[in-house]
């Protein structure tokens, strides 16, 4: 196996030191993407993500039946979801609905715009 290396004759640090503040600046938007990104990273939950985003508010039993899965199934992922606060649930007498939280909807529409571009279909 080939070792790579980095040579260079001399660093640009106002490049780094302009690239390191821009991480920096980014830190609290890296952790809310990267959560979202890997709680949509399961196709269960990334299929629950979007028709939260499409329909704005679903009961477990609509996903069930949407999804073909059991309502306990469901209910997981939507534990997981609920748990990093990128899901909030709202009782009405006995029925649960879900929504995406304002903070996640703005993160996830490019990832569905891009999604549903893929196949030629309008979100």
């Amino acid at each position: 196996m080939e070792i790579e290396h980095c040579i260079r004759q001399q660093a640009d640090l106002p490049q780094i030191n302009r690239c390191r503040s821009r991480i920096a600046s980014l830190k609290v938007a890296f952790q809310h993407v990267s959560q979202v990104l890997e709680l949509a990273g399961n196709p269960v939950r990334l299929k629950i993500l979007l028709l939260l985003y499409e329909e704005k508010r679903l009961c477990v039993c609509d996903l069930s039946d949407v999804l073909g899965m059991t309502i306990p199934a469901i209910s997981q992922h939507l534990k997981r979801l609920k748990v990093r606060h990128v899901v909030a649930s709202d009782k009405q007498a006995q029925t649960v609905f879900y929504s995406l939280t304002s903070q996640y909807i703005s993160i996830l529409r490019p990832l569905f715009r891009t999604l549903v571009t893929a196949v030629g279909a309008t979100p």
